[in-house]
């Protein structure tokens, strides 16, 4: 079983076997052997809003910073709105991060990847 391990963590891992666990319920026989997760989709969308989400958190905080007592919405709700931004743009990014982990993984079991085991250049 180790060797296996091993051979699988310097080939990749093909797309049934990506996830951080691999598969985790056996297959009852109703699903199509070849379905995938829409990985290109989740990182267009990943790449599209991750940016904007960023965005509207730094207007919140900006809006949060310069306003007043008595302005409309009131600091405490910009506080809030901006608290739900970042939180929301953390899991955007996180999302994401793990998009193109997955897709580096699938692209190392092509046969014609670097090889470099999942760990980086850089």
């Amino acid at each position: 079983m180790a060797n296996g391990d091993e051979e699988r963590g310097k080939q990749g891992v093909p797309r049934s076997r990506s996830g951080m666990l691999g598969r985790r319920f056996p297959r009852t026989g109703d699903e199509p052997i070849t379905a995938q997760s829409a990985l290109g989709l989740r990182l267009l969308l990943s790449l599209i809003f991750v940016p904007v989400f960023l965005f509207l958190t730094i207007v919140f905080l900006v809006w949060w910073l310069t306003s007043d007592a008595g302005d409309t919405p009131s600091p405490e709700d910009l506080r809030v709105l901006t608290i739900i931004g970042a939180a929301v743009t953390a899991l955007a990014g996180i999302d994401l991060a793990v998009i193109v982990r997955r897709l580096r993984r699938e692209r190392g079991s092509g046969g014609g990847g670097g090889g470099g085991g999942g760990v980086s250049r850089r």
